[in-house]
């Protein structure tokens, strides 16, 4: 069963797209990185389900037309309107500058427990700042907020079954906090 911990959002169908069960979908990565998806997937009744994708062709600059398997007419197409669309974060690379050195991009890291190179725990990232040149990791720390910069050096390793990112944090940067 996939989980919403295993999910990241790229985009959200649109409407159907002719009579043959193609559909429109607004995306927030590019065509290249959707076709690389092994499935993408919805929140369809409350239980995330994988849809495959048969075709996949540019609209505009931000939307695509999608064939999808299994779904052959308007009303199949027409049941996906609204609904968010998904990508498993183990299949996500993004061709975006904001990734880290093994292709994972930043906000994969959202709910990784992060911990400083002694192995003392920092807190839980909850969120990556993309707003300035040098991203940052927004972790949730006793009760505040600490931000950490998303630098592919500071990274010691991660894992991502455990979801535990260890950083070489530079000294002080803690205390930041205090």
């Amino acid at each position: 069963m996939i989980t919403r911990d295993e999910l990241i959002a790229i985009g959200r169908y649109n409407k159907p797209h002719g009579v043959s069960g193609e559909i429109s979908a607004t995306i927030d990565v590019d065509v290249e990185v959707l076709q690389g998806l092994s499935c993408l997937v919805s929140d369809i009744d409350g239980i995330f389900v994988p849809f495959f994708v048969n075709s996949c062709r540019p609209k505009t600059s931000e939307t695509v037309l999608l064939t999808i398997d299994g779904i052959g007419n308007e009303t199949e197409a027409a049941r996906l309107v609204n609904h968010d669309i998904y990508a498993l974060k183990r299949d996500y690379r993004s061709e975006s500058d904001n990734v880290d050195a093994d292709g994972y991009p930043l906000d994969f890291f959202i709910g990784f427990e992060l911990r400083d190179s002694d192995n003392t725990v920092v807190g839980v990232i909850t969120d990556v700042d993309e707003q300035t040149e040098n991203a940052m990791f927004i972790v949730g720390v006793d009760g505040g907020e600490l931000m950490v910069p998303a630098n592919d050096d500071l990274i010691v390793e991660f894992d991502l079954d455990s979801k535990v990112m260890v950083m070489d944090l530079p000294e002080g940067l803690l205390d930041l906090n205090k």
